[in-house]
């Protein structure tokens, strides 16, 4: 084995493309509870925010516990995602309870958001309920068994 290059402490951030910011942004104030900490949404239609990092590209960040999830809105209008390409299969949130994944799969239902079931992974001690975000980017909340 070789020399370590880096050992990391931990996630600082994912960042997602989404095609429609203001759909993708209310979906997950919805999912969250909770509104953007940084929000540039409003600047979609200015010119150059596609490429402006410090304006996140027009997107979000939403705080998850001690990490931040980011969408950035430039991918082309009606592409959809694809776990079956280089590149993400899907994001895990964690949390606290398998209660609270039933009490989530509740809310979907309540909310009219299609998810799968509460399913327990066995052997791996983890329990999961999926769901789609507009742009049919897998979201997996997970609990500990």
């Amino acid at each position: 084995m070789s020399e370590q290059i880096v050992k990391p402490l931990g996630l600082a951030h994912v960042r997602v493309t989404v095609t429609d910011i203001h759909r993708s942004k209310a979906f997950y104030e919805q999912l969250f509870g909770t509104a953007p900490a940084m929000d540039f949404s409003e600047h979609i239609d200015e010119p150059g925010i596609s490429e402006d990092r410090e304006r996140l590209y027009g997107g979000v960040i939403f705080p998850v516990g001690e990490q931040l999830f980011g969408l950035r809105p430039v991918a082309p209008s009606g592409q959809r995602f694809d776990p079956d390409t280089v590149g993400l299969d899907h994001v895990s949130f964690v949390v606290g309870s398998v209660d609270e994944l039933h009490a989530a799969a509740e809310r979907l239902d309540a909310a009219g958001i299609e998810h799968g079931e509460v399913t327990d992974l066995g052997e791996s001690g983890m329990v999961i309920l999926s769901v789609q975000d507009p742009d049919d980017i897998n979201l997996e909340l997970a609990a500990q068994n």
